[in-house]
């Protein structure tokens, strides 16, 4: 029976990291990436000295902290890194409600009314998206980022996304109804699309708030 293959510190030390934290996956790989390169440099330092090469990795993850020291940092970083994405997600959606709002006009006041709720809803949406996605880019290296926005940008998407939920069935409702089906069935889809999508980045944000440390109570 052939011997157990001693486990590398470094890649175990950066796979509890991984473990803990929740994020985009894209954002998150290249944070642990950041992190293993730290890590392998610092060991590979450690070793210049004369230091064994399994010593001086598990030196380099002493030097770098515990998984309970680094994690809350990473994840602040990553719960902005997906409130980005929510935001994005929502401002890229906003046109699919407007095309829902032009496609449902036409038909009778009630499915009009409707339209204008899509229309001024999506126009609200992708404007604090866009605020959002401001404070945390190119403002953000000058200004903090607000303790609660990722909660807002996690609320609001999941506010877009029953609104696109709602708007799903009325569509639905309003195409087995109406003569101009093509078009409402075209709306439901987009509606329906944008809907899944939405609600996925947005739940994947209350996660990622509900992780993060020193977030604020809930009133």
């Amino acid at each position: 029976m052939s011997a157990a293959v001693p486990r590398d510190p470094v890649e175990e030390h950066v796979a509890k990291l991984r473990a803990t934290l929740l994020g985009p996956p894209g954002a998150t790989s290249r944070l642990l990436a950041e992190m293993r390169d730290g890590l392998v440099d610092t060991a590979a330092a450690y070793a210049e000295s004369g230091v064994p090469e399994t010593e001086a990795a598990r030196l380099a993850v002493r030097d770098f902290g515990t998984v309970e020291d680094l994690a809350p940092a990473c994840q602040r970083e990553l719960t902005i890194a997906q409130a980005r994405h929510t935001a994005r997600t929502i401002t890229l959606m906003a046109p699919f409600l407007l095309a829902c709002w032009y496609l449902a006009r036409t038909g009778d006041l009630l499915w009009q009314q409707l339209a204008a709720h899509l229309a001024l809803f999506a126009t609200l949406s992708a404007l604090l998206a866009a605020a959002a996605l401001g404070a945390t880019g190119t403002l953000a290296r000058r200004l903090p980022t607000p303790h609660r926005l990722p909660l807002t940008v996690a609320l609001t998407g999941t506010t877009a996304s029953a609104a696109m939920a709602v708007a799903t069935l009325s569509l639905a409702i309003a195409t087995a109804l109406a003569t101009n089906w093509l078009l409402l069935t075209a709306a439901l889809a987009l509606a329906a699309a944008s809907h899944a999508v939405v609600a996925t980045s947005a739940r994947a944000c209350r996660r990622c708030v509900g992780l993060s440390p020193g977030r604020p109570a809930a009133g």
